[in-house]
Order: C-alpha cells, then structure tokens, then sequence
C-alpha cells in the first residue's frame, strides 16, 4: 500500500514537472521574435513600413535601414503594409522573415469616369478630377455642387447658407453673357446626360468626376462649354450577401455674424445730437428697443437620415435607398425638407450576354421662403433680408392689442416679423426619373449599349398674402398659384469596342448616336384676393371676392409651352502604345431645333495625347521621380443650354389693350398684339475651344503626388440682347451671335502623405487655381454696344446708377464707380470729376456717369482648398480650409445703410454712420469705390473628429461616430457679415441687401451604421 502510495507521488511529481516544461516551452514559443528587412522591388530599403500582428496592433515600424523586430506567436499572420505599395500578409514560420513590396498602381489603375465609357487613370489624357465619397465635404448640404467645394481646381464654388438657396458654380470661368444654366456646368448621373441634382442625395453619392477640358468634354458637344460634372451613385454589390446601412445626423446652425445697426439709444442720441425729429415715428412716451435681427434670426435645427439596402451576386445586383432631409434656416419662415428614393437592379441573361438594369428614382420637395428677393431684385423694402436691418428699433413687434406693429406712412417700411408670419411663400417640387439600360456583349471586347430614360419635374408655387399683410394691404388676403411641368425624354445607343494586339497596342473605339425632346414651362397659374378670413390660405381659391383680368395675365405671361429636340451623333478612338504614349480623338455633332434655320448643326471635335514619360527605358535607373505624363489636348464645345424654344423665332404677345366699339354700340377691352422678339435664322451655338497642357507627377514612392495644368479658353460668337432699328425690324432687341471672352489659367494639385507609422498618418492635399478672363469682343459690323452697365443695387437716390461695366478687355465683374474723393467745405461727400477725354479737373458733389472708373474685378485672382486628414488608431480628424485672394466686393448692404437720410424718414442705420458720417451728407450712400472692399478670405470651412468601432458583434460590421463644424472661422478684412459673396452671374461679387442670407456656423453630430 505504501508502495503504492510512493509510485502515484513519483508519478505526480513527473506530471508536474512536464506540466512547468510544457508551461515554460510555450512561453518562450509565444515570446518569438521575428526580423528581417523589407524592401522595394529595387532592392532599397523601406522606411516606415508597418509591420504589425494581424487583428491586433501588436507591431513595430522599420528603421531607416528597413530593417524590424516584432514579438508574435508562431502560427499567427504579420502584415506588412506602406504607402505606395501592394500590403502584404504573411504567415509567421520563422525567426526571420524578409519582404520585398511591390509598387501599388491601383492610383494608376483606378477607373476614371468619362463620357460614354470609363477608363483606366493611366490611360487618361484630358484634364479629370475625381473625388470619391469618403472625400467630399461634410456638412448640412442640399445638392452635390456643395460637396466639392475647394475639391476640384479651376471650380470656384460659393455657397450659401439659406436652406433654399443654391451654390453659385463656374469652372474655369465665366464664358457667356446668358446667366443661369447657361454659366453653369452640365451634370451627368449615372450616365444619363441633363439629369436634375435634386435627384441624388449626398449619401447616395459613390463618387463625382469633373472634366474640365475641351478634350475630355467635347463628347458631349453643344452642352460642354462650362465643363461637365459626372455623378456615379452607389449600386448593389457582387459579394452574395445583403448589407443595409444607416447614415443620419443632427445639426444646429447659429448665425456667425450680424450687422451692427444703431440701438434704439444710440438712434435717439444721434438724432438729439443733429437736430432730427423722430416723434412722428415712434411712441416717445413709450420707447421700444427692439432688436429686429434678435426677432427675425433664430437656431436652425436640421435632421437628416439615410437608409439602404445593397446586395447582389456576380449574375444579379441590387440596391435601395431612402433619403429625408429637414432642414430649417436661421431666418425665419425659411425652412425646407426632402424625401428622395432611389432603386436599382442589374442582371445578366442570354447565357450572361446581355446585362439589363434598371432604375427608378423620384424626390419630393418642400420649400418656405417668406418674402425674400433674389440677387439684383429690386423689392423696395420688401425682402425680410433688408427689413431685419432698416426698421426702427424705437418700435415694437405688435401693438398693446396683439396686432402686428405698422408704419406704412413711411416709404417702403414694412415690419419684418410680420412679413415673416404673414406672407407666405411656398414651393413644392416633384420629380420622376425612370431609366433602363441594356448592354449586349456581342463578341468579346465589343458591346452595344442601350440607354432609355424618362423625367417629370413639377413645380407647384403657392403665394398667400394674409389679411394682416403689410405688403398687400388693400387686398384683404391675396391668393397666387402656380403649376408648372417639365418632361424630358432620352435615348442613346452606342458601341464600345476595346482590343489589344500584341499585348501593346490598345484600341478603343466608341460610336453613338442619341435623341432627346424636352417640354418645359408648360404651366398656369391664377391669382385672386378679398377673402372673408384666412383660414383657407391658398387651397381654396373660388372662396375669394374679386379676380383681376390683369392678374390671370401678369402670372401666366411666364408659361409659354417651350419644346426643343436634339439629335446627335459621336465617337470616339483611344490609343494606347504599351501605356506609354497615349492618343484620343473624339467628335460630336449636334443638331438643335433652339436656333435659327441656318445653323441647326454644329460640329465640336477634340484630340488629345500623353506620354507617360516614366514608362521610358531611360527613366528606369533613376531615384527621383514614380510617376511623370505628360499631357496636351484640344477640344471645342458648345453652349446650348438656357435657352427656350423661341430664341430664334419671330414671337408676337400682347403691347397693351384697346377698347373696341362694336356695330351694336357696345365697346369692349381687347389685346394689342405685337411684336415681342424678332427672328434671327442666323443664330447659333456659342462655341469654345481650349488649348490645356498639363503635368502628372509622383515623388518619394509616391507618397507625394500631384499636377500642373495651364489651359487657354477662348469662347467666340456669344449670344446677346442687341438694340436694333424698328425701321427695320418689328422689335427693337435682336437675339444675335456677336461676343467673344477669354479665360487663361493655371491649376496646381498636391497630396502628400508627410507622415505614416504604425498608428498615426497625416495626408495632405491642396490645390490652387489662377484664372485671367476678359472679355474680348462685344460687337461687329452689324449689331454693336459699347458696353453693357451691370449689378443695379437699388440705393435710395441712386436707382439708376450700376456698379460694373461689361467692356472690352476688362473681366465679367469688372468695377465701374465713381471715385470716392472726401468732403467739401460743408461735409458733404464729393468725388472725382473727367472730362469728356478722361482727364481728371477736380471734384464734384453732382457726379455723372462720365465720372465712373475701373475700380477692381470681382473675380478672384487665386482659389484654392486645402484638406488634411488625421488619422490615430479608430479616431480621425479632418480639417479643410478653403478661399479666394485678390477679388474684390462691392459692399452694397454697407452703403445703404450709411445713409444717415434714412434716420429722418423714420428708419435705422449702420452703427459706424455714428461717428463715420456726417448728418448733412446726403451723398454719404452713393455707390462709389468708397464701398468697395477687399474679398480675399481664408476659412477653416469643415472641422470633423470621428471614431470607428469596426466591427460590433455578428449584427453590425461597421459603426462609426463623428462631429463636425462647418464655418469654423474666417480670417478676412471684409467688412460686411461674410465674404463668401456669389460669384456666378453677370454681376459677381455684390453683397447685395435685400438677398445675402446670413452665413451660419453648423455644428453637426452624425452616425455612420452598416449591418
């Protein structure tokens, strides 16, 4: 027994001690270190590498010899990964384990979107930037012009802070006389050329491409001028599962800056100290002090929320989404909100020949705006905008019985709060869009496409005027609506063939052929008032008293049926040498029934070629650069957007009534009808060509990259309104072909990655842009102007006086004023005197239009963004900075109310009209260059602190959460509420009074969910 007992100590003993060995002998395997050297495909050592567990962040960096040391298990997978080059994983087996890492081309072999096709980004020889998802600006954004702000070089963006406004956009300039759609760039969504933003919502966005060439726009021909921008939304995806994503966010706009207008003290202490009677206007018994900007600002709270569903297979392919936005403006009665839904599905038949999809997708609308003019409309005191700064602050928002505050005995005076409330200013928008695609894989290399596509947009306007409005007082309730639709129909086919001989020579062609009609402005509308109450508001119109002949007319002169159709064919032939010189040529030629008989057709052609000269044999040996092109290119396009049906057409309305007698003695109103615009079946497209060149370049591995581009852009036989001889013709204007403007300009991008370890990487990048414009030429031998006078900003005793000129050899936007010269011998504003030939003979208080001078241009001479990305284990930061330098502003709000004439009529004025102005100086106001400031600003527009939690469990694979605010700060010397003035248009960069919505600095909290 005893025995016994010994043995199973023995043996107890012996496990123990195995067990401490086996303890000890895996320590010590879990303690393996592993070295080694990791390398480029050279044979140089990398720097930086990360070399880290896989799963875990267990790892190190190599050393300036590439060389690393790592504790991990055996069994367990390191990976190696660097900027610039393919990552790699690798299973751990040994004590050492050596890497070489191939270069990653995936920038080279990104897929680029262009017109009709794609293709690979080392292939490309125009001029195209694309901005992926994960790259667009954040923030409370209603379409996807927004989201490129300071992304794209040559596109000067300036945004606005009211919920229904939107961006003024231009792309390396303005390159008409027509403002609108016809300055603006041509967008494409999902290859379906015309497409309407409001179609797309931010989160549905894959990513945008901007052709900014004449060689990689011209494919689309008569619609190019300005540029194209090509939406690409998200599609359903080819792993066999199903994802749905939420995204959603809150945000709260503050107003970042307001006028300093005089207090209701400050008003009644300058009007003691200069002898001005106020008593007429206000209770001096009973004083108000009333902010009316505290009144009419307030918080704008937004919420928006994103659902979708993408799923798929390699046969079949799917998505959804659903998008709601509510966003509420600082202003109020200024609001607006949006449901957009998008569907998709793909599949493949006939033995996987033929790929079909299709998609439909529709949005809906709401928008209040309240009485608020748009920019150069002359309101008179109209618009909440300039009311919130002019109105008395010695009087209250309502009377001591409830009813709102009214001083209508006083010129263009309309209490704001009560505009806001009782004025009612609503827009509903419907849109429709249906699409289907086919595309038929014929032989290998060689597909025929088939793209059918129909819209449907309409506007329901409705205008209700209360019976307490100011604004229509001897209306007792006024009712206006109006409906309008507008459809448009498309059809393009085409083909793509794409071979490759020896395994060199790359050949592309594509050849097309599309038709498209659009019905737009078909619409009615009516307007009646003298209603018993206001309980109906506009919903039922037959409940009004009286209806107005004059009225019907005023509302529906604007609803003129306009049909237009277009036919095209194009094509296009790519060349690649071994991807080393490049070549492509395209031509398009359209015909349109938008203008004159005898130039229906037009024909705009491109050619382009690159080298990529780091494919060379001599580049092999050298250190210095990973990546060099060369790329040159010429292109026309056209212009044929903006326009109606009727441009080139004789046109007959109704000049005004006549009372007509009839045999029976009874006399009636009938029309006059008359001319209202000649024909001119000479008129065409406007056409502009461009000369680009630019450079592609990658340094330190490619972790520094970038491009230098300079482009000349002429755009010749510009459409403009001239005056004519009714002796000749039946109207006074002719529509006709005369103009000419330049654009020159140079672009630099630059990304960089200056920082990369094992947890921490900052990327960088910036891009600038320089754009000269000036117009060349407005008139010929027959039609002639000397000028064309811009930018009327309505200041009281000046109304008829504009403050830009558009003249030969100077820019869109250039400055024309009076010289601001000081005070004469009373106080009163005095300014520069010419003579007829332009000399200067001395001052004068009665300047004329002969006195104005060039004084500044609105348009910037650089633009330019800058974006960094921080990245620390989950967390990121994004910071953007964006702005302009060197353009000027007028400050049109300034000068109004420096006009310290308008405390004698019972309004209020700017605080510095305190000791800035004399009270005798009836001149004070003139628009001259005295108001005239520097726009340059620099502004950290976006500031974004985000954490990924990765995957959560088996319900969610992705969460993340972030914080962001918009309009951080602004360094600038301007001295109105914001510099970021409107630069599109013919009368860019005027701050104007009655139209500039107050900017806001958004904060913003947001969640990205994906299960």
């Amino acid at each position: 027994m005893q025995s016994k007992q010994t043995t199973n100590k023995w043996m107890q003993r012996k496990l123990v001690s195995l067990a401490v060995f086996l303890f000890v002998c895996t320590c010590a395997f879990a303690q393996n270190t592993v070295t080694g050297t990791v390398k480029d495909q050279s044979g140089m050592p990398l720097v930086g590498v990360n070399v880290v567990e896989k799963g875990t962040t267990n790892g190190n960096i190599t050393d300036v010899n590439g060389k690393y040391s790592v504790n991990v298990e055996r069994g367990k997978t390191l990976v190696f990964s660097y900027i610039g080059f393919i990552s790699q994983e690798i299973k751990v087996n040994s004590n050492t384990i050596n890497v070489m890492l191939a270069e990653d081309a995936q920038s080279l072999e990104e897929v680029v979107v262009i017109g009709y096709g794609s293709m690979q980004r080392k292939d490309v020889t125009s001029s195209i930037t694309s901005v992926k998802a994960e790259d667009l600006n954040v923030g409370v954004y209603t379409t996807p012009a927004q989201l490129l702000q300071g992304k794209v070089p040559g596109l000067t963006i300036a945004n606005t802070s009211d919920p229904n406004g939107s961006a003024s956009i231009s792309l390396r300039g303005a390159s008409s006389l027509r403002a609108g759609e016809a300055m603006e760039p041509y967008y494409v969504i999902d290859g379906v050329p015309g497409v309407s933003l409001s179609l797309v919502a931010p989160e549905d966005i894959e990513s945008i491409d901007v052709l900014r060439d004449a060689s990689a726009t011209a494919i689309y021909g008569s619609k190019a001028a300005n540029g194209v921008i090509i939406v690409t939304t998200k599609k359903g995806n080819k792993e066999g599962r199903t994802s749905v994503s939420y995204s959603g966010y809150v945000a709260w706009d503050h107003t970042m800056k307001t006028l300093d207008m005089m207090t209701a003290d400050q008003l009644l202490s300058y009007a003691s100290a200069n002898n001005i009677d106020l008593s007429p206007y206000y209770d001096a018994n009973n004083p108000a002090n009333t902010n009316w900007q505290d009144e009419i600002l307030r918080t704008g709270f937004s919420h928006n929320h994103n659902v979708s569903i993408n799923g798929g297979n390699e046969k079949t392919q799917y998505s959804a989404s659903i998008s709601f936005l509510d966003r509420e403006g600082v202003v109020l009665g200024t609001d607006m909100d949006r449901l957009t839904a998008r569907s998709f599905v793909q599949t493949k038949t006939l033995n996987d020949r033929l790929d079909i999809s299709v998609s439909l997708n529709a949005s809906v609308r709401n928008s209040t705006s309240g009485p608020i003019s748009n920019g150069g409309e002359s309101v008179q005191g109209r618009s909440v905008l300039d009311a919130m700064y002019y109105y008395s602050p010695l009087v209250p928002v309502k009377n001591a019985d409830g009813s709102w505050y009214s001083n209508l005995q006083i010129s263009q005076n309309f209490n704001p709060v009560s505009m806001a409330n009782e004025d009612i200013r609503k827009t509903k928008e419907k849109l429709l869009q249906g699409v289907a695609k086919a595309t038929l894989h014929i032989i290998d290399g060689l597909d025929w496409n088939l793209n059918l596509s129909y819209q449907n947009q309409q506007y329901i306007y409705s205008n209700y005027n209360s019976t307490q409005s100011q604004l229509e007082t001897s209306r007792h309730g006024q009712a206006e609506r109006m409906a309008v639709e507008n459809v448009r129909k498309q059809m393009e086919t085409y083909i793509n063939w794409d071979h490759t001989f020896a395994d060199k020579h790359k050949v592309g062609v594509m050849l097309g052929y599309s038709w498209e009609q659009a019905d737009n402005n078909d619409g009615f509308g009516a307007k009646v008032y003298n209603f018993y109450n206001d309980d109906l508001l506009y919903y039922n119109m037959s409940m009004a008293n009286n209806v107005s002949i004059s009225d019907i007319s005023d509302v529906n002169d604007n609803y003129l049926l306009s049909t237009l159709r277009m036919i095209s064919f194009y094509g296009r032939v790519n060349y690649s040498f071994n991807s080393k010189y490049l070549l492509q040529a395209t031509v398009r030629r359209d015909g349109s029934s938008a203008f004159g008989a005898n130039n229906r057709w037009g024909t705009f052609p491109s050619v382009s070629a690159a080298w990529r000269i780091i494919e060379e044999d001599f580049m092999k040996d050298q250190d210095i650069f990973d990546d060099l092109k060369l790329r040159i290119g010429y292109g026309v396009s056209g212009n044929s957007l903006g326009f109606d049906a009727f441009y080139a057409h004789q046109v007959y309305g109704s000049t005004g009534w006549f009372n007509y007698v009839n045999a029976s003695g009874t006399s009636a109103d009938y029309r006059i009808l008359g001319a209202t615009r000649n024909s001119n079946p000479d008129l065409k497209w406007e056409k502009t060509g461009m000369f680009n060149i630019g450079i592609d370049f990658g340094f330190f591995n490619n972790r520094l990259t970038g491009t230098i581009e300079y482009y000349n852009k002429k755009t010749s036989d510009l459409i403009y309104d001239y005056p004519v001889s009714t002796n000749r013709y039946s109207y006074g204007w002719m529509t006709a072909n005369v103009g000419d403007i330049s654009n020159k300009g140079i672009e630099i991008t630059l990304n960089a990655v200056p920082v990369q370890t094992k947890d921490f990487t900052w990327s960088t990048s910036i891009n600038l842009s320089h754009n000269k414009n000036v117009v060349e030429k407005l008139s010929n031998e027959t039609f002639s102007v000397d000028y064309i006078d811009q930018g009327n900003t309505d200041i009281a005793g000046y109304t008829n006086s504009n403050v830009q000129r558009i003249m030969e050899g100077s820019p869109i936007g250039q400055f024309y004023l009076w010289e601001w010269a000081g005070y004469d011998e009373n106080g009163g504003s005095i300014f520069n005197d010419y003579d007829a030939e332009g000399n200067l003979i001395g001052t004068t208080d009665a300047p004329t239009d002969e006195d104005r001078r060039k004084a500044g241009s609105a348009q910037p001479k650089l633009v330019y963004g800058w974006n960094n990305e921080l990245n620390w284990k989950n967390w990121s930061l994004t910071a953007f900075f964006q702005g302009v330098a060197g353009n000027k502003i007028f400050n049109a709000t300034r000068a109004y109310y420096n006009n310290t004439g308008q405390i004698a009529n019972g309004k209020n004025a700017l605080a510095e009209a305190i000791t800035g102005q004399n009270a005798n100086d009836s001149r004070a106001h003139a628009p001259s260059a005295r108001y005239l400031e520097n726009g340059s600003y620099f502004r950290l527009s976006t500031l974004t602190l985000g954490y990924n939690f990765g995957k959560l469990g088996n319900w969610i694979n992705n969460l993340r959460l972030y914080a962001t605010c918009n309009n951080v700060f602004t360094i600038t010397g301007y001295k109105g509420v914001d510099p970021e003035i409107s630069l599109g248009g013919l009368a860019p960069g005027i701050d104007w009074r009655n139209a500039t919505y107050p900017r806001t600095r958004t904060f913003m909290v947001g969640v990205n969910v994906n299960f």
